[in-house]
């Protein structure tokens, strides 16, 4: 069988313990692999995790009716063929975990019925080709945890099916483009961990699906859009340790759903919006590390679902410590530290029964 051959000289090499091929058995009884059809031909090949090592040859290229070819968390070594462009049927293509290296072939491009793609965790370097663009029928892109350099290529906001989009730990560049705003079906969007510049742009603001927002860490300036506030069924959206200034938009109090809110380490100033405290659903509070000022809203108390952190540290703020800050019941650590605060401590404080830590240095 043709496909047979073509498996045999795919440049995956494995331990018997590994894998169980025997090439004077029949296809059908191979591990790992699907075949259908009258031919038959293979539509799977699933070697998740199975330590193979060895090259990805240009051979695969010959299986023309495969759907989902599953590599990811072997051991595996060189650069991704350009021809698996040419794997037409192919819906799954997951490379992940697999230390390889080179750029990403933009034949990929081609590949007009795949609805998944995860290079994530390799040492992929080079540009993201902006023919990536083209799959219109992908719900996943995953190149997070690689080496990849230049600009996000606007072409990504013509991906209309795409959930999800994690770019992350790169070393991407540029701004973030604003055609990303049309991605009307994203829930995720990770570019946290780059170099990314510019502004934030405001077209973020119209993904209503979004439910994870995070670019900290990268080199943001401007101020934070008040469009993200549009985000209804945003639960984290965290902007932490970049250049961001100017007041946090009091429009981020819309949030309902939101469970983590950090902008930590920038240049933010101006007060704490009240409207903070109509976020009931929030668990993680960070704002530390920037130049806020003016007192500590009471609102914040409303905050019961708070546990993990309330963090407000390193900041300009003055004034007392709000006693309503004792209604959160469930929260786990209270960083005041560095800052102007005045007055006494409300005794109230101590009917924090689940607080660790306390810091008011």
């Amino acid at each position: 069988m043709e496909s047979k051959e073509t498996l045999r000289g795919a440049g995956l090499y494995w331990d018997a313990e590994n894998l169980d091929w025997d090439y004077g058995r029949a296809i059908t009884t191979w591990e790992g692999v699907t075949v259908s059809g009258t031919p038959q031909r293979v539509t799977r090949v699933e070697l998740q995790q199975r330590a193979l090592t060895g090259t990805l040859s240009s051979s695969l290229g010959n299986l023309s009716n495969l759907e989902i070819l599953n590599l990811q968390a072997n051991r595996l070594s060189g650069s991704i063929p350009p021809e698996l462009g040419i794997l037409f049927k192919l819906e799954e293509l997951d490379l992940s975990y697999s230390r390889l290296s080179g750029s990403i072939p933009p034949e990929l491009g081609n590949l007009s019925n795949l609805q998944s793609l995860d290079l994530s965790d390799n040492e992929l370097s080079g540009n993201i080709p902006s023919e990536l663009g083209n799959l219109s029928k992908l719900r996943n892109l995953d190149l997070a945890y690689n080496e990849l350099s230049g600009s996000i290529p606007p072409e990504l906001g013509n991906l209309s099916n795409l959930s999800w989009l994690d770019l992350g730990d790169n070393e991407l560049g540029g701004s973030i483009p604003s055609e990303l705003g049309n991605l009307s079906n994203l829930t995720w969007l990770y570019l946290s961990d780059n170099g990314l510049s510019g502004s934030i742009p405001p077209e973020l603001g119209n993904l209503s699906n979004l439910q994870l927002l995070s670019l900290h860490s990268n080199e943001l300036g401007g101020s934070i859009p008040p469009e993200l506030g549009n985000l209804s069924n945003l639960r984290t959206l965290n902007l932490g340790d970049n250049e961001l200034s100017g007041s946090i938009p009091p429009e981020l109090g819309n949030l309902s759903n939101l469970r983590t809110l950090i902008l930590h380490s920038n240049e933010l100033s101006g007060s704490i919006p009240p409207e903070f405290g109509d976020l009931f659903n929030l668990e993680i509070l960070n704002l530390s590390g920037n130049e806020l000022s003016g007192s500590i809203p009471p609102e914040l108390g409303n905050l019961s679902n708070l546990w993990w952190a309330l963090n407000l540290s390193d900041n300009g703020l003055s004034g007392s410590i709000p006693p309503e800050l004792s209604n959160l019941s469930n929260l786990w650590a209270l960083d005041l530290f560095d800052n102007e605060l005045s007055g006494s401590i409300p005794p109230e404080l101590g009917n924090l029964s689940n607080l660790e830590d306390l810091n008011l240095s």
